[in-house]
């Protein structure tokens, strides 16, 4: 089984922080383990530590923890020292402008004072930043066919700019995985880039943004020929803990970046003021790019936390196929959840919903990004679920999550529409009002799961959405139904609140079910293909909060419309039972309603 059960027997011990809260932010960052920190404050304790840029028994001590652990992180990620250096940065985005920067100060030198960029649109805001300081060459592939056409030499140069028509060099940027939708791009690009016999290829470089990807996937370097040039990651995404990220350097493609006027202390060799005179390090790559001390302190609890994450997970490989089995689950249970008209709650964002994406992790990674549409089909404004979601003590993520170009495509957003929503005071991250603006989406809310996810993270993921967003009574509409349209009573205990398997298709649906079912407007299903635990179709099942709503009579037997406290589990009436379903627009007025009673 893919499920990684360990995770249960030590999570608690490990992640006490956990208790009673469930956490699907591992994409923004995981979590760190108790005995990491408990290993980390014994070391600080235990020994004394001075800055590496002295030669003191302290400072000697510091460095050999620097150069021990630079040498685990690239062994972590298959990478050979011998190809590979590693540069030590505050964060990706620190190791993404290092390599812009350097390639600034190369086109400001050259005759033509810029070089070209191209960069995918599932890029994260700080990979599209890098375009400000080409002077003006850049492109934005809209696509993988894109790329593919640009890699083979088909793409129409014109379009490109005119970095690709010289010598001037160029860098192509992408993220190994999308931090919107965890959809993943192919690895294969950096190394076919390299191979292409295309003239406008031969002084291209490429980048990767690891960040999102080396969360809970395996990263292999071992072959330098198809490696990225250029590699950033963020350790605090794969550990918890601590806050640091890198750059990973192909050695052969490292005299970029010596291209780069800035230095600090630490990254030269000899220096004077009067006259202005520099000789830079160049003994090590790191050497010459790490301005200034290096967070000593926080590369030391890098090293404990690389034994720390092996002993309690064990590879990347285990924890891939971990989060993969959660995130099908997740998916799964999502894609069950209708409302009582038939409507689906959840809009998926990837790129396959109709072929099991989550079964498949070269293409897909363990996040969900999705917005929750009313029974009426209107959307639900993304922070509104992470409140209530907050309030339930599930925490999400929402919002446009720094990524434009997805934002874009998937919610389909013109740049009209965006040029409108600015005007109308929409801004990232402080437009709660604005959310959702002819009638679309301006943002996502993403579920990304962890090494420490575990099952029951995801069914109360499951139960909330279903408890929180489905109801028997969803709009103003009073609408009479009938048997004709099909309708069954369930009643099953309210205190059986865990998930079972309906049926294949439906996957994992909430068992707290008590309330009339419902089909969507197609009186020709049989009532046991609606409720039917052997049956093949999908159900339309929500979960029962009840307001008190008034008993009709069908011939001298009075029944509870919606309680059902009066009818056995899944009956069919005998009879054509003509009632209304009573509704309200909002959770506000439903809840208002409930308390009045």
């Amino acid at each position: 089984m893919a499920y990684n059960r360990a995770v249960e027997g030590f999570r608690d011990r490990e992640y006490p922080m956990l208790k009673n809260k469930t956490y699907l932010d591992h994409g923004g960052t995981t979590l760190y383990a108790k005995s990491l920190i408990e290993e980390f404050s014994n070391s600080m304790i235990s020994n004394l530590y001075g800055n590496p840029h002295s030669s003191s028994d302290p400072a000697q001590l510091s460095s050999m923890h620097v150069d021990r652990t630079r040498e685990q992180a690239l062994r972590f990620f298959n990478a050979d020292p011998e190809y590979f250096d590693l540069v030590f940065t505050a964060n990706a985005t620190a190791a993404i402008k290092l390599v812009a920067d350097s390639f600034r100060d190369l086109a400001t030198s050259s005759s033509t004072g810029s070089f070209w960029y191209g960069y995918h649109k599932d890029a994260h805001t700080s990979l599209v930043g890098v375009r400000e300081l080409t002077g003006g060459d850049h492109h934005c592939f809209g696509s993988d066919e894109e790329v593919e056409e640009w890699l083979d030499g088909k793409f129409p140069m014109s379009t490109l700019g005119k970095g690709e028509e010289g010598e001037v060099p160029g860098l192509f940027a992408y993220p190994g995985q999308s931090n919107m939708t965890g959809r993943r791009l192919p690895l294969s690009w950096t190394g076919r880039l390299r191979r292409s016999p295309v003239s406008a290829h031969q002084n291209t470089y490429s980048l990767l943004d690891a960040a999102a990807l080396a969360t809970n996937c395996p990263i292999d370097f071992s072959n330098p020929d198809t490696a990225p040039d250029f590699t950033v990651v963020s350790f605090y995404k794969i550990f918890g803990f601590p806050d640091l990220g890198a750059l990973i350097v192909r050695r052969s493609s490292a005299h970029i970046l010596s291209w780069r006027k800035y230095f600090g202390g630490g990254t030269v060799s000899a220096l004077t003021v009067f006259p202005a005179t520099v000789q830079r390090k160049d003994t090590t790559i790191h050497d010459a790019l790490e301005d200034g001390t290096l967070p000593f302190h926080n590369i030391i609890a890098l090293g404990c936390a690389l034994r720390v994450h092996k002993r309690l997970f064990g590879s990347m490989k285990m924890i891939s196929r971990h989060t993969t089995f959660l995130a099908q689950r997740l998916y799964q249970g999502m894609l069950a959840l209708r409302h009582i008209n038939g409507r689906p709650l959840c809009d998926f964002y990837n790129d396959n919903p109709d072929c099991s994406p989550y079964s498949v992790p070269k293409n897909q990674g363990a996040t969900v990004a999705f917005n929750i549409i009313g029974a009426d089909g209107t959307y639900i404004a993304h922070s509104l679920v992470e409140s209530l979601a907050n309030e339930k003590q599930i925490f999400l993520r929402s919002g446009g999550l720094c990524n434009p170009g997805g934002v874009a495509s998937y919610l389909k957003v013109e740049p009209w529409q965006f040029k409108r929503a600015w005007s109308s005071g929409y801004r990232c991250g402080d437009s709660r009002d604005l959310e959702i603006i002819h009638g679309k989406p301006m943002g996502v809310v993403r579920a990304s799961l962890g090494a420490m996810t575990t099952i029951a993270d995801v069914d109360n993921l499951l139960t909330f959405l279903a408890e929180t967003f489905l109801h028997p009574t969803q709009d103003l509409a009073i609408r009479e139904i009938s048997l004709d349209e099909g309708i069954a009573f369930v009643d099953e205990s309210p205190k059986e609140a865990h998930f079972q398997i309906r049926n294949k298709q439906a996957g994992y649906l909430p068992k707290h079910v008590r309330r009339a079912v419902v089909p969507d407007q197609t009186p020709s299903i049989p009532l046991e293909k609606i409720y039917s635990p052997t049956g093949s179709e999908t159900f339309i099942l929500s979960p029962y909060c009840p307001p008190k709503i008034p008993t009709t009579s069908v011939g001298s037997k009075a029944i509870t419309e919606l309680n059902g406290t009066s009818m056995p589990p899944s009956r069919r009436l005998s009879r054509p039972l003509k009632t209304k379903l009573l509704s309200w627009k909002s959770m506000t007025s439903l809840r208002e309603h409930v308390s009045a009673r």
